[in-house]
């Protein structure tokens, strides 16, 4: 089975704690990978407006992958798909920050392209909501049935 890695938003903006970096890290070091970019830009979502909070216009990834997509608002968009296709992958092994929003949309998108979704229990972190990221998890397993609970299962 050929496996890749998408990066979910792991930036300075969500104050990830530093064993998220380091095992989003390894993990992007070890498969071919992904990682996405929160920007705000009101024109094109409107955080502010709606929910009262925007991340920074500017962030960075804080995990070097071979490639950095930026996105605006809760899904990846197209290009993650297409690069995660273009690699032909099967399976997508999926961490980082927001389990329960924007880690979940991007399952969501990585299902409906046919891709198999698989996040890693130990290598996300919730919203405010529930940063331990329980809330997340347990929605994966609930819509995509692909949980790996520790990263040093897979490496």
């Amino acid at each position: 089975m050929k496996q890749a890695v998408l990066v979910v938003d792991v930036q300075p903006s969500f104050d990830p704690p530093d064993w998220l970096v380091e095992r989003s890290r390894l993990l992007a070091t070890k498969f071919p990978s992904v990682a996405t970019v929160e920007r705000h830009n009101e024109d094109k979502v409107p955080f502010f407006r709606q929910i009262g909070w925007k991340p920074r216009s500017v962030d960075e990834s804080l995990v070097q992958a071979d490639h950095i997509v930026l996105k605006y608002g809760y899904s990846p968009p197209p290009e993650v798909i297409a690069q995660f296709q273009s690699w032909k992958v099967d399976r997508v092994l999926v961490c980082g920050i927001q389990a329960d929003t924007c880690v979940l949309a991007a399952g969501f998108a990585l299902f409906d392209a046919g891709l198999q979704p698989t996040i890693i229990a130990d290598t996300v972190v919730g919203s405010s909501l529930d940063r331990s990221g329980k809330l997340g998890v347990d929605l994966w397993q609930h819509h995509f049935g692909q949980v790996i609970d520790r990263h040093s299962d897979i490496l």
